[in-house]
C-alpha cells in the first residue's frame, strides 16, 4: 500500500501538474498560431451548422474572421479557405504539405483507390489510367458514337408530357455512365447497379456514423454490393473471348508496357469513381441548364439557333461529330455559365502532412483545409453581374485562362473528365433544344448547399419544337 501511496502522490504532485502545464502551453501556443474560430460540440463541431447553413455559415464566419478561420466538420478539425491566391496556391502545391482530405464517409464508400483521395505515385498511376480512357482520340473515336446514339434514344419521347427534370438527368447521368464504361443497355442489372449507385451517391457526404438506418451505413452496404456486382462482370469478362469496345475491355486488356495495369480492386475503385463523378456534375449541370434556359429565352434562341445550324441539310439518323462539338461555342458557353451560376462544386477538401504557415498562422499536422470556391464564382471583378446568367461572357473575355477559374479544379488535380462531361452535358442540350420547347410546371423550390437539388423535383412540361413552328 505505500509503495501504491508514494506513487499516487508522486503523480499527483509532480506529473500530473508537469502535464497540465504542457496542455496550457499548448493550448495557450495554439491559440497563438492557429486561425481564428471556433470548434463547436465534442465530436460533432459545427457540422450541422454547416450544412444546415451552407454559405451564410461561410460568409458569416468571414465576415468574423476573416478569409482564414478555424472550424470542425464532418469528423475533423478544419480550416476553412476564403482566399483566392491562397487556395489557388493550396491547390497548385501537392507534395508541398498537402494531400487530399476528403472525409472518411466519401473515402470508405469510394474505395482507397479512388482517384481523389490517392496521392503521389498512386495517383499518377491512377490519374494515367483515367486520362487514357477519356483522351480527346477516345473521346472522337469510341466516346461520342456512344454518347449521341444514348442521348439520341434516351430523350426521345419527351412530347407533351410533364418530366421531372431532375429524376430524368440523374438516371440519364447513371445510365449513360454504364453504357460507356461497361457497355450496359437498360435490363435489370443496369436497375440493380443504379439503385445501389443512388444509395452510395447519399452515404459520401453524410457523417460517418455506423449505425442501422444511416446514409453513412446505408451507402457502405450499397458500395459492397456494386463491388460484388462489379467483379462478377469482371469475372464474365476474363472469361469470355469477346471483345466489347468499352472502358471495362481497356483497363482489363491494358498493355504491361503503358505501365498502366492496374489491380482488380483499383480498377474498381475507379469505375466507382467515374460512375460517381459523372453522376453528380452531369445531372445537375444538364439539370440547371434546362432551368436556366427557360428563363432566359434569348439564350434558349441563340442556343438553337447554333444547333440547329450543325443539323441544317442533314438526315435525321445524322450523329453528331468531333467537329460539330468543337463548333458548338455557345453551347460550351452555356455549359460552363451553369456549372458558375448554380455552384455544382462548393469547394475542395486537403490535408496537411506537416505543419503548414498560411498568412503567419499554423495549420497542425493532419488537419483538413476546405478550400471554399464557390465565392469566387460570384466575384465581381472577374465577372459583371456575377448572379446574372449570361453565357456570352465565356465568348470573347478568355475566362478559362483567368489564374482564379477553378471549376475543373487546378494543378495536378484538374478533372481528368473535363473534356468528356463538357461532351456529354453538349450532346444532352443538342438534342433538347433541336427537339423540344419547354415551360417550368409548378413551384419548384431549388436548394444549392451542400449540394444543388430539387427536394420535391424540377417539372417542365415538354413539346416538340416543330409544332411552334
Amino acid at each position: 500500500m505505500e509503495i501504491l501511496d508514494i506513487g499516487l502522490i508522486f503523480v499527483l504532485s509532480v506529473i500530473l501538474p508537469i502535464l497540465i502545464l504542457r496542455w496550457i502551453n499548448g493550448m495557450m501556443r495554439d491559440k497563438k498560431r492557429l486561425p481564428p474560430g471556433t470548434m463547436g460540440w465534442p465530436l460533432v463541431g459545427e457540422t450541422f451548422d454547416f450544412m444546415k447553413q451552407g454559405p451564410d455559415f461561410m460568409n458569416n464566419r468571414r465576415k468574423q474572421y476573416g478569409d482564414l478561420f478555424k472550424t470542425h466538420m464532418l469528423g475533423s478539425p478544419t480550416v476553412i479557405c476564403m482566399d483566392p491566391d491562397l487556395n489557388k496556391q493550396i491547390l497548385n502545391s501537392e507534395n508541398k504539405g498537402f494531400i487530399p482530405g476528403y472525409p472518411p464517409s466519401m473515402r470508405n464508400i469510394l474505395g482507397e483507390w479512388n482517384i481523389a483521395a490517392v496521392h503521389g505515385p498512386s495517383h499518377k498511376a491512377m490519374r494515367g489510367a483515367l486520362l487514357s480512357l477519356v483522351s480527346p482520340p477516345m473521346i472522337r473515336d469510341q466516346l461520342m458514337p456512344k454518347i449521341d446514339g444514348f442521348m439520341r434514344s434516351f430523350l426521345a419521347g419527351f412530347g407533351g408530357q410533364v418530366v421531372d427534370i431532375q429524376a430524368k438527368t440523374k438516371e440519364m447521368a447513371l445510365l449513360s455512365a454504364l453504357k460507356q464504361i461497361a457497355g450496359i443497355d437498360g435490363g435489370p442489372l443496369a436497375e440493380s447497379l443504379k439503385t445501389e449507385l443512388y444509395k452510395l451517391a447519399a452515404g459520401t457526404i453524410s457523417l460517418p456514423i455506423n449505425l442501422p438506418s444511416t446514409n453513412y451505413r446505408l451507402g457502405l452496404q450499397a458500395r459492397g454490393r456494386v463491388v460484388s456486382m462489379l467483379k462478377r462482370m469482371i469475372d464474365k469478362r476474363r472469361a469470355s473471348q469477346k471483345l466489347f469496345n468499352d472502358m471495362l475491355d481497356n483497363l482489363l486488356n491494358s498493355d504491361e508496357t503503358t505501365k498502366l495495369k492496374l489491380t482488380e480492386d483499383q480498377i474498381i475503385d475507379l469505375i466507382i469513381t467515374l460512375i460517381y463523378s459523372g453522376y453528380e456534375t452531369m445531372s445537375t449541370t444538364s439539370m440547371m441548364a434546362i432551368k436556366y434556359l427557360h428563363d432566359h429565352p434569348k439564350a434558349l434562341l441563340e442556343l438553337r439557333r447554333e444547333n440547329l445550324e450543325i443539323r441544317k441539310g442533314k438526315p435525321a439518323e445524322y450523329a453528331i461529330t468531333w467537329q460539330d462539338y468543337k463548333s458548338m461555342t455557345f453551347t460550351r458557353a452555356v455549359v460552363h455559365e451553369t456549372l458558375r451560376l448554380a455552384t455544382v462544386v462548393n469547394g475542395l477538401l486537403r490535408k496537411t502532412t506537416q505543419d503548414v504557415e498560411l498568412k503567419g498562422f499554423i495549420i497542425p499536422k493532419g488537419w483538413r483545409i476546405y478550400v471554399f470556391t464557390r465565392e469566387i464564382n460570384y466575384n465581381t471583378e472577374t465577372y459583371s453581374r456575377p448572379l446574372q446568367f449570361n453565357p456570352w461572357r465565356w465568348l470573347n473575355n478568355n475566362l478559362e485562362s483567368h489564374q482564379h477559374f477553378l471549376l475543373f479544379g487546378s494543378g495536378s488535380r484538374l478533372c481528368p473528365g473535363k473534356e468528356s462531361g463538357t461532351v456529354e452535358i453538349c450532346t444532352f442540350l443538342h438534342y433538347m433544344v433541336t427537339r423540344y420547347w419547354w415551360k417550368e410546371v409548378g413551384k419548384n423550390t431549388l436548394m444549392k448547399f451542400p449540394r444543388v437539388q430539387a427536394p420535391n423535383g424540377l417539372h417542365f412540361h415538354f413539346n416538340e419544337y416543330e409544332k411552334f413552328e
